[in-house]
């Protein structure tokens, strides 16, 4: 296979603007994944996977150490995609640390392609921590709030 250079800089750079610590492009029978750390690092070369090596789940984002000090349920994220806190630009978020919840509430909506998809409470409980922003890109797994 043919590697382009450029397309895996391309690769990289939506990563590093986007937060993210993998992406997977996929053309035909070629593919190719482009990842790095989790931990913010120089700019150096990115890492090529073998095509035949499944997805994995990412690693845990850097956010995650806030959870650990806060005691709680963490809630993470189901899907790749964007959280968003409150409904709509400019509106209340859903909901603010220290606020209590009802099992079935929607914490915040995480979009993707173009899909609005709400993340509910899985119980009863009070917003402990909130651990990403909004409109912040957020990946498969990725702790979004600690849920006590």
């Amino acid at each position: 296979m043919r590697i382009d250079a450029r397309l895996v800089q391309q690769l990289a750079d939506l990563l590093t603007k986007n937060g993210l610590t993998e992406i997977e492009v996929e053309d035909g029978d070629r593919k190719i994944r482009v990842g790095r750390s989790a931990a913010p690092a120089a700019a150096g070369p990115a890492a090529l996977a073998p095509a035949t090596v499944p997805a994995a789940a990412a690693e845990a984002a850097p956010a995650a150490a806030p959870a650990e000090a806060v005691s709680g349920e963490t809630i993470k994220s189901p899907m790749v995609g964007t959280a968003f806190l409150s409904p709509e630009p400019g509106a209340a978020p859903f909901i603010k640390v220290g606020a209590a919840v009802k099992a079935g509430d929607t914490l915040l909506i995480i979009e993707a392609m173009k899909v609005m998809n709400p993340i509910t409470a899985p119980h009863a409980g009070v917003v402990k921590s909130i651990l990403i922003s909004d409109a912040y890109p957020v990946e498969f797994d990725q702790p979004l709030l600690v849920l006590g």
